[in-house]
């Protein structure tokens, strides 16, 4: 006889966890699984970590910004070793810490690999379960790749546990987490190499900015390798062996490392969807607006794991999975609202948006106004010795309203999500140049931006 609950959540990461913390305050039955540590990508294998090794490399960059200044930057370094105990730190407590918070909810959670047998049914490992409500939110996993020694590859995750950090790094793709690793790895020492299939990396981001950022990169050692990739690759004595291929041109080059960096696909393969009708593709489940299965009323989706307008990010995923418990809870069909919210590439410095691109805004016919602004030279980027920083922010001229921007700078990505908020509110730039700012602040620049 299986076991029955109103609601079993798959996937215990932030956005699992939200949405199943919310039904039990409902005193709904609420079940939650997970055959990975409780915590999810962006607190164990993503945003956290990754911020915290960052922090290392921000530090080296900030010596070497002043050196000449007023900073003697010589002997400086990272100790690889150090840097990642500080990360297991946050990291390793964060499992036992999330799973005692669910069973104080009153959450049971479970541990295995979940698969579907039914609509409404699961088994886990060998256990089954039922459940009125499913809310599947497994997150992502690298997308495959085919060439020949693609095995060798590590990903996102297995960097981020490197006991050492070896001195030639190859990255393949030209997405965030090739490039906010190279940043890393640069300022530890490394010679990192990214290669990327196509002309203009960052696709996500504004063109201009981003080769603000790959001329910057190149300053510190980061090789940018467009239309390129990856024929075929090899262990060798030294490390591998990894041949490329450049506008019908194949070379060789030598590395001590892989790391697939080429984009993720939602993780889904191994739920058994099938079994329970549900349709489903590497963008996620096929959802309606309000984030309910298309083709079974019994599962619903949030995160990576929905194929829905929302970017791939985890407050993203974690509102999604909000609205979805709301939406079982009430039988509403509430919709997830996308409006202003930024993103962000934590390299060094940050390239962050929120809002249309410009090509997007003029598709739109928006009678635009651009504010583009060399930032390197004003005080707050002087103070720091950057000499990297840029701004452009996209004005409709009928409204006064901000429907886009994108900076490059140090300490940006605070900034954006003022303009982010002027965004999901409509506030006017007028409106925002009358807002009296704590002064020196990167803050305060925000008037002479618009």
């Amino acid at each position: 006889m299986s076991q029955h609950f109103d609601l079993i959540v798959i996937g215990a990461g932030m956005a699992g966890v939200a949405a199943a913390n919310k039904c039990a305050a409902q005193g709904w039955e609420v079940a939650i699984v997970d055959s990975l540590p409780y915590g999810g990508t962006c607190a164990l294998r993503g945003c956290d970590p990754k911020k915290i090794l960052r922090r290392g490399a921000e530090v080296i960059e900030s010596a070497r910004l002043l050196s000449g200044k007023g900073i003697n930057s010589d002997g400086l370094s990272i100790n690889w070793a150090d840097l990642m105990k500080h990360k297991h730190g946050f990291t390793d407590p964060v499992p036992q810490s999330m799973e005692d918070g669910l069973t104080r909810s009153g959450v049971t959670t479970l541990h295995g690999r979940a698969r579907f047998t039914g609509p409404r049914q699961l088994e886990i490992d060998g256990t089954v379960y039922d459940a009125d409500r499913l809310l599947v939110a497994t997150g992502a996993r690298p997308r495959p790749l085919e060439f020949p020694g693609h095995q060798h590859l590590i990903d996102s995750t297995d960097f981020l546990d490197l006991e050492e950090l070896p001195s030639r790094i190859l990255f393949v793709g030209g997405g965030f987490i090739s490039f906010e690793f190279a940043h890393i790895a640069a300022r530890a020492g490394s010679a990192a190499t990214i290669i990327d299939r196509g002309e203009r990396p960052l696709k996500g981001f504004d063109p201009d900015l981003v080769e603000l950022l790959v001329d910057h990169g190149r300053e510190v050692g980061i090789d940018l390798r467009r239309r390129t990739s990856v024929v075929n690759l090899h262990q060798s004595d030294t490390g591998y062996r990894v041949a490329l291929e450049h506008d019908g041109a194949q070379e060789t080059i030598e590395t001590d490392l892989v790391v697939h960096g080429a984009g993720r696909v939602a993780d889904l393969a191994d739920l058994g969807l099938d079994a329970a009708g549900v349709e489903w593709g590497e963008h996620g489940i096929h959802v309606a607006d309000y984030l309910q299965s298309t083709t079974n009323p019994a599962v619903w989706a949030a995160g990576d794991s929905a194929d829905t307008a929302g970017m791939p990010l985890t407050p993203v995923a974690v509102s999604e999975a909000k609205v979805a418990a709301s939406n079982m809870i009430k039988g509403t069909t509430t919709t997830p609202d996308y409006a202003g919210v930024p993103t962000a590439v934590f390299t060094i410095p940050e390239l962050t948006r929120v809002g249309m691109l410009e090509s997007e805004a003029r598709q739109e016919g928006i009678d635009l106004a651009i504010r583009y602004s060399d930032t390197s030279g004003w005080y707050s980027n002087y103070r720091i010795g950057a000499t990297t920083a840029a701004t452009k922010i996209l004005i409709d001229q009928s409204t006064d309203q901000v429907v886009g921007a994108h900076l490059l700078g140090h300490e940006y990505g605070e900034l954006i999500n003022t303009l982010g908020l002027a965004i999901k509110v409509g506030l006017t730039t007028r409106q925002l140049k009358s807002a009296t700012a704590a002064y020196p602040t990167v803050g305060s620049d925000l008037g002479s931006m618009l």
